[in-house]
C-alpha cells in the first residue's frame, strides 16, 4: 500500500509541475525595484554570502524566488532535489532537509540557516527594502 501511496504522489508531482512553473514564470514580475548603479553593486556584492537551496516545483520556493525577483536579488540557488552535493550540504548544516531554507554567511564567518518561506521572505525585505529602492512602473 505504502509503494502504491508513494507512487500515486510521485506522478502527481510529475504532472503538476509544468504547470507551477509556467505560472511561476508568467506571475514572476518582471521589473525589480529600482536602485543607484552603486547601491545595486552593494546588493549584489550582499547576496554573494546568500544561497537559497530549494525545490524547483516547490510552491514555498515559488514563493521565495518571486520575492528575490521583486527586489532584484541574485541569490545563488542550489537544488537539493536533483543535486545529491547540495542536498548533503542542506541536511549537514541545518540540520534537516528542508527547502526552502537560506544560507546566511555572517561576517565573523558563522552560518545561519534560515528556513520557512514566510521568514525568508521578512529577512530579504528588511534587509534589501530600502527607501532608496523604488519599484518601476510597469
Amino acid at each position: 500500500m505504502r509503494v502504491l501511496i508513494r507512487y500515486f504522489f510521485r506522478t502527481l508531482r510529475l504532472l503538476l509541475t509544468p504547470p507551477m512553473l509556467l505560472a511561476e514564470k508568467l506571475s514572476t514580475p518582471k521589473a525589480a525595484v529600482s536602485r543607484s548603479d552603486e547601491a545595486q553593486a552593494e546588493v549584489d556584492r550582499q547576496c554573494r554570502s546568500l544561497a537559497l537551496y530549494q525545490f524547483r516545483a516547490c510552491p514555498f520556493c515559488v514563493k521565495v524566488r518571486k520575492e528575490m525577483a521583486r527586489l532584484g536579488l541574485t541569490i545563488e540557488r542550489r537544488d537539493a532535489q536533483r543535486d545529491a552535493g547540495h542536498r548533503q550540504a542542506l541536511e549537514a548544516g541545518g540540520g534537516r532537509v528542508k527547502v526552502p531554507c537560506l544560507r546566511i554567511e555572517q561576517a565573523d564567518g558563522g552560518v545561519e540557516w534560515l528556513y520557512e518561506s514566510d521568514a525568508i521572505n521578512a529577512w530579504l525585505r528588511e534587509r534589501f527594502a530600502t527607501s532608496e529602492a523604488v519599484p518601476q512602473q510597469g
